[in-house]
């Protein structure tokens, strides 16, 4: 009689245990984590279940979010809507995101620093993320680097562009490059949410539409798809950075890429053979190569009266 009786319980059990599975999974517009409940039959024995967490999240937006303490006006449905795009677009490409995260340890303290020191909104960090997901990435039109600058763009805001140099991969040159951009875009618009709009679009691009359409606001323009969605993502990259573990990103310290501790070697003659030169400096080719990406071949020539600075991890 009582394995009969544990028989129905058991029963009876697993039809809960369906039961609130799918009243879980229904609970689509919540945040809902692993839940467990505790159930004791009659004679006193005890089942723990857990309520295991749906697949698929419906995240609650925030009321407010701004851009360089430019507020975003979300009460409009369609700025509501892009929004909320590229949040489901980037939360749920999750190696992405856990990799850009990861990154972020490595390169943002650098970017934020320079972005602080030339008076540049620390939200165009989020630029950056977008522009190349913190890589020395290659576009099909040839722009190059974490953000993303075409030769003739890069040399306009000093950036050495030659066959042995690149300075569109050097992480500080180029960020202090983006900031000589970004501050000039503002002082034609006046606006930094248009300035990042301008990133994508060019000051040219975005100057024309405004005036075509006669608004001067860049939630009131009409677009071309990528530019529509462009400071949407930053706006995205912004809210999942700032709240992560709502959005089911929950990395520790230990986690992170860090950057090593340098030491800087002042280079004023040419170099015929790097890996030579690396070796004699207790490294070798690929640590060069990693830690200083804008040499772009074996070999690096220097002009009289030019100088760099190259970066080795110390040992």
């Amino acid at each position: 009689m009582r394995s009969y009786h544990l028989f129905i319980i058991y029963g009876l059990l697993g039809i809960l245990f369906v039961f609130l599975i799918f009243q879980k999974a229904g609970e689509i517009n919540q945040a809902v984590s692993g839940e467990e409940i505790v159930i004791e039959s009659a004679e006193g024995e005890k089942m723990t279940l857990t309520i295991p967490e749906p697949k698929i999240r419906i995240f609650e937006l925030p009321d407010k979010i701004s851009f360089a303490e430019e507020p975003v006006p979300l009460k409009e449905a369609d700025v509501r809507e892009r929004f909320e795009r590229e949040i489901y677009v980037n939360v749920y490409w999750q190696s992405n995101m856990i990799l850009l995260m990861k990154r972020a340890g490595k390169f943002l303290p650098t970017i934020e620093k320079i972005l602080h020191e030339q008076g540049v909104p620390e939200d165009f960090k989020y630029l950056a993320m977008a522009e190349s997901g913190l890589l020395n990435v290659v576009s099909p039109a040839g722009a190059r680097g974490f953000w993303q600058f075409m030769p003739g763009t890069a040399k306009d805001f000093n950036l050495e562009v030659s066959n042995d140099v690149d300075e569109r991969y050097h992480l500080e040159k180029s960020t202090i490059a983006a900031c000589r951009y970004l501050k000039s875009a503002y002082s034609k618009f006046g606006n930094w949410t248009s300035v990042a709009a301008s990133y994508n679009m060019g000051i040219a691009g975005i100057g024309n539409r405004k005036k075509e359409q006669n608004q001067s606001d860049y939630y009131d323009l009409h677009l071309v798809e990528e530019t529509s969605r462009y400071l949407f993502r930053l706006l995205a990259f912004k809210e999942i950075f700032e709240n992560p573990v709502k959005y089911g990103f929950e990395l520790s310290e230990k986690d992170v890429y860090r950057q090593p501790v340098y030491r800087e070697l002042m280079v004023d003659q040419s170099i015929s053979n790097l890996a030579q030169w690396a070796i004699r400096h207790n490294s070798n080719y690929k640590i060069l190569k990693i830690h200083n990406p804008w040499l772009r071949t074996s070999k690096l020539d220097v002009n009289k009266g030019k100088e760099y600075l190259i970066k080795l991890p110390v040992n």
